[in-house]
């Protein structure tokens, strides 16, 4: 349903004959100023986007844009649910930029706007992680589960039935373990299935 591919920076990066210390393919600089860390320089992720991007989208499908680039930065706007299933239908090709190190030359988001595509620039949460492939992958999961067919059955989306957070149970009904019983709530063996459902939207946890 889906399909993802990776593209190491270090294969764009600039290697010049003689110059030993980018042999591997330096994607990182010193930060003009001052101050502790790297930053991932614009030319590999320049030269990125070129191979990926290819031609503004835009102007190919008479301006519905079908590409969007998101840029993870812990600075960036919350991602959330909403946010995944908005972009499960909008958009067929996803770019994922996984800053690294202090961040990102700052003049990689003007090119991305010149090119002509959306940026977003994303955060999974309030918190700083070493580098942005975890939330990459975190925002991949929730938007594919999105997408017809990769769940098997549209119900399975928990935000559309009664949300997030509610409690399940399954066989046996009493689970017993060091002289303690687990039951499963009367209720859900009722078979009211209206009572349920209300159970159900009452007892999420959020």
């Amino acid at each position: 349903m889906i399909d993802i591919k990776i593209w190491n920076l270090r294969d764009f990066a600039v290697r010049k004959k003689g110059v030993s210390e980018n042999s591997f393919g330096k994607v990182d600089d010193r930060a003009y100023g001052g101050g502790p860390g790297m930053v991932m320089s614009i030319e590999p992720l320049a030269r990125a986007l070129k191979k990926t991007l290819g031609n503004p989208v835009s102007k190919l499908l008479g301006g519905e844009t079908a590409k969007l680039v998101i840029l993870l930065d812990a600075g960036g706007k919350q991602f959330d649910s909403k946010m995944a299933g908005d972009f499960s239908k909008k958009y067929k090709h996803i770019i994922f930029i996984c800053g690294r190190y202090e961040g990102v030359d700052e003049r990689i988001k003007n090119l991305i706007k010149d090119l002509g595509f959306k940026l977003q620039e994303l955060s999974v949460g309030p918190y700083v992680l070493t580098g942005g492939e975890l939330p990459a992958m975190i925002m991949i999961d929730a938007i594919s589960r999105h997408i017809p067919g990769v769940l098997g059955k549209n119900e399975s989306l928990e935000e559309k039935r009664y949300g997030v957070g509610v409690p399940v149970y399954t066989r046996p009904e009493v689970f017993k373990w060091k002289g303690k019983k687990y039951s499963v709530p009367k209720i859900l063996l009722s078979g009211n299935h209206k009572n349920i459902e209300e159970w159900r939207k009452k007892n999420k946890s959020s």
